[in-house]
């Protein structure tokens, strides 16, 4: 697991709400070529030049999250335009649910898929200032309605936090996308009621 160093306290703002996401890092435009420092995603390469969507479907940790997704509807949203960064739990997270869990999950799709995806481009460079900023955790707005928080566990390692207080690392940092960054997380964060009421609207 990458490790990532930073100090921190311990307050929390909330950010990217509405038309206050945060913008894009400065980047060069990516290569057209396989960029080797790209992550991996269990030895599949993640080419920089193709959408997060296009990604995903070759990744062979996520058939469940793809499927996921599709049953969302928001498989377009993220093969377009824009920037997102997506939390992506592996099929090993959803496997530890339980197969009825995991069926339960799917008949609400559109709000646990949507839950998983923040407007803009969060990378741990910009995760990392931002919780250095902040005190210490940061929340960052869902397309769903909700919040996910990311805060530090010990100096080197970001973490993530749902609305039922489920926790989750990142377990691939950084994998760049033309379109946005996919972050490989190892549990499956979900809504809670509030936000899901919210995405009802």
């Amino acid at each position: 697991m990458q490790h990532l160093a930073i100090a921190a306290a311990a307050t929390a703002i909330a950010i990217g709400a509405g038309s206050g996401a945060v913008t894009s890092l400065n980047r060069a435009a990516p290569s057209l070529q396989l960029d080797v420092s790209n992550p991996m995603i269990a030895g599949t390469a993640m080419l920089p030049n193709a959408s997060i969507w296009a990604n995903a479907v070759k990744s062979p940790e996520h058939a469940t999250f793809v499927s996921e997704i599709k049953a969302a509807g928001v498989a377009d949203t993220l093969n377009g335009g824009g920037e997102y960064t997506v939390f992506a739990p592996t099929d090993g997270a959803y496997a530890s649910l339980g197969k009825n869990q995991t069926a339960t999950m799917m008949k609400s799709a559109r709000k646990n898929a949507r839950y998983l995806i923040v407007k803009g481009r969060y990378d741990s460079t910009r995760l990392l200032q931002l919780i250095n900023e902040q005190g210490g955790r940061v929340k960052l707005h869902t397309l769903e309605g909700g919040t996910i928080t990311a805060s530090l566990n010990g100096p080197t390692n970001i973490v993530l936090m749902d609305e039922n207080g489920t926790m989750a690392d990142i377990a691939i940092y950084d994998i760049q996308q033309k379109n946005g960054v996919l972050q490989v997380i190892d549990r499956v964060l979900t809504p809670g009621k509030k936000s899901r009421e919210v995405a009802d609207r």
